[in-house]
């Protein structure tokens, strides 16, 4: 059994295939295995790694099960010791594997951990959806170490120190098999967006912990999948983010924060039809309306996280970044 193994999953992805896998096999193989996961392609995605890298292991599933339930399904044949789940649009750089594998192996109560996250568009530039490490707020926005809402800081090495986070980016998402399993891996109901902060919470509730190892640095192109002014990526971002506060909170902030993340939620949507923009009113409605549905599903899965009594992690910002941002905190800095 390979110790490690490197995970991309792919769904017509040729193109991303074709400018970013070189860097992983330049760059891990033959140290270490790679394997592309395939979501069920209708273009020539697989031709193009079986002609040009016979040494990529390939899996393939009969349909596209989203990002969630397609890395479960995949990652369900494939044995190591350590997954690196790495989406299709990111290059990596020499040297990248080790220092997160060595950050697993020095503590065993790290469950995952992410390197530095450079936009590919912009290199001096963190990258949006990770940067140097996530956190989230008390009303659960998501925000990282480089990037508040929207505002995204150059790279000047000022977040260079590992550190424990909340949650680790799944475009390079390193974590220890066992762990990911026992936990049930990502929520095959997310389809995607969230589920690596709502795996990341889970695992926390367990004891375990999640970190950043800036010594390990990519280039993630972001919105390879669905583009960042997606309505679809705007439904399903609300929705899965109520789910993961339904799921996880303690019903002392339950109680509070989700009617409160409701109203916010309306005042988007209010946002989005002063600008004329019905597609992302649409969005809203129906991210709340899948929310409901997935209600009783919900309930279930919150029964076993709540068993485990878990605190509110020390990780979570008890504060709000939208408040903050109204009063010029528009970095990172030393704020956790």
């Amino acid at each position: 059994m390979s110790n490690v193994k490197i995970v991309i999953l792919n769904w017509n992805g040729r193109a991303h295939l074709e400018r970013y896998l070189p860097s992983v096999v330049q760059y891990t193989m033959p140290k270490y295995d790679v394997v592309v996961a395939d979501n069920g392609s209708t273009d020539s995605s697989l031709e193009y790694v079986a002609e040009q890298f016979p040494q990529v292991e390939i899996v393939r599933l009969d349909r596209n099960y989203g990002f969630a339930e397609g890395y479960n399904r995949a990652l369900a044949q494939i044995n190591a010791e350590y997954y690196i789940l790495l989406n299709s649009d990111v290059e990596v750089t020499e040297g990248w594997c080790e220092p997160l594998i060595a950050a697993l192996e020095a503590d065993p109560h790290l469950a995952a951990v992410a390197p530095k996250l450079l936009a590919d568009t912009d290199r001096e530039r963190f990258e949006y959806a990770g940067a140097s490490g996530g956190f989230i707020d008390m009303l659960g926005y998501p925000f990282c170490r480089g990037r508040i809402l929207s505002e995204v800081e150059i790279d000047e090495g000022q977040y260079d120190t590992p550190r424990e986070v909340f949650w680790a980016s799944g475009a390079a998402f390193a974590c220890r098999a066992d762990v990911y399993k026992s936990h049930g891996g990502f929520d095959d109901d997310f389809f995607a967006h969230m589920e690596e902060i709502d795996l990341c919470w889970r695992m926390q509730s367990s004891g375990y912990r999640i970190g950043v190892e800036p010594r390990s640095k990519v280039y993630h192109l972001g919105g390879g999948t669905l583009n960042v002014l997606s309505p679809r990526k705007t439904m399903l971002n609300h929705r899965n983010n109520l789910a993961m506060l339904y799921k996880n909170l303690p019903t002392a902030h339950l109680c509070w924060i989700l009617p409160l993340r409701l109203l916010l939620d309306g005042a988007a949507a209010a946002s989005y039809l002063v600008k004329g923009q019905w597609k992302g009113v649409a969005a809203v409605w129906k991210a709340h309306m899948g929310f409901y549905s997935m209600v009783g599903t919900l309930r279930q899965k919150r029964h076993i996280e709540r068993a485990k009594r878990a605190p509110l992690p020390a990780t979570i910002y008890r504060g709000s970044i939208i408040v903050r941002r109204l009063f010029g905190g528009k970095k990172f800095g030393s704020m956790m």
